[in-house]
């Protein structure tokens, strides 16, 4: 028989029936390696959630989410810590900063109820949308006029206008942002909003608001659900209902918000590679979508909501203090004015647009 008949070598044989399973092999060791190099990071995650906890446990008029932050910068910057940050706990932080905060914002999804905001009525939605728009705009618009570089005019814009550090991560896993601008953007959101849990209350009686419009006020204006919880239950249950009720219908935004930003990013991607152009609705949108039609159907056990939303904020946490510990001092320093005069041209802005709405629709 001629050469080109002859059957392979069993050796050759043998080395192809062990190709599929040495791919399988390898995977699993790349997946295992993987595991390996992001435990240390994933751990220190844990131990500043941990910690986060702890400090609002003894000082509750400091968020979890505040901590969190403010514990990831001081991890980046102290000298014993900051060549584990910056090395070993790398890997594992950036898990953190990515797939810990999809996590969170696909879990945020079943603290909404389609029905609960659908009963807020035309004209509280007609306001609610007025609010975000002209936050988000004005906040993008003032951002590029000051000269703030990278993301940063868009993710203050998003923090502002949406639910804060959530809006944020899920904007900046479409557009790719750099890891500092999303460390810096929710530093000040965040830091803004804790201001707004002392401030508001104090402005309820001055502005003659009643328990039930101060409430709307504060969900329409303040910026993650903790913060405004924290702020509107001062002016007692009724406000506190109206409050959630109020910023629940902003969160709803956020899915088409990060719909409408991915179609942005793939026509500027459309000269390029499109394999890098991401999906017009990301999974993690998906995900979220997904949680709010489960959370609408009420066929959820409150334990297993209320577990999910414990879980929520955990993940979260560890988000934020992987991003923190991505803050670069020397660099937020740098635009640190600029930063702080934007969120404060922001702040004021939603307080008042949100304010007026409140006025016209009581």
């Amino acid at each position: 028989m001629s050469g080109s008949t002859d059957l392979p070598a069993p050796r050759t044989v043998a080395a192809r029936a062990r190709t599929p399973r040495t791919a399988r092999c390898r995977r699993v060791a790349g997946w295992g390696t993987g595991m390996r190099r992001g435990a240390p990071g994933l751990a220190m995650a844990a131990a500043g959630v941990a910690l986060a906890e702890s400090v609002h446990a003894l000082v509750p008029a400091v968020p979890t989410l505040t901590m969190a932050v403010v514990l990831g910068m001081a991890a980046a910057h102290l000298p014993g810590l900051r060549p584990v940050v910056r090395g070993a706990a790398r890997p594992g932080l950036g898990v953190a900063a990515k797939r810990l905060m999809r996590s969170a914002i696909v879990l945020l999804g079943l603290q909404l109820s389609l029905s609960q905001v659908l009963g807020l009525g035309g004209a509280t939605a007609l306001m609610v949308l007025a609010v975000v728009v002209v936050t988000f705009l004005s906040t993008w618009w003032l951002g590029r006029r000051i000269g703030l570089p990278g993301d940063r005019p868009l993710l203050v814009a998003t923090g502002y206008s949406i639910c804060g550090a959530s809006a944020i991560g899920a904007v900046s896993q479409v557009t790719g942002s750099d890891d500092e601008d999303v460390a810096d953007s929710v530093a000040v959101v965040t830091l803004c909003g804790t201001l707004a849990i002392a401030v508001l209350p104090l402005l309820h009686h001055p502005l003659g608001l009643t328990a039930v419009s101060f409430g709307r006020w504060v969900g329409a204006s303040v910026h993650d659900v903790g913060q405004v919880v924290a702020a509107a239950q001062t002016a007692g249950p009724a406000a506190l209902a109206a409050a959630v009720l109020v910023k629940l219908m902003r969160v709803v935004l956020l899915a088409p918000l990060v719909a409408v930003l991915a179609a942005r990013v793939r026509r500027r991607g459309a000269a390029g590679n499109a394999a890098r152009r991401p999906p017009l609705v990301p999974l993690f949108v998906a995900g979220f979508l997904l949680m709010v039609l489960l959370g609408s159907t009420g066929s959820l056990p409150p334990g297993v909501v209320a577990l999910a939303a414990t879980l929520q904020g955990l993940l979260l946490a560890a988000a934020l203090f992987a991003l923190g510990a991505s803050v670069h001092l020397p660099s937020l320093a740098r635009t640190g004015g600029r930063m702080a005069a934007l969120g404060l041209a922001s702040w004021v802005t939603i307080a008042g647009v949100s304010y007026v709405g409140v006025l016209l629709t009581a």
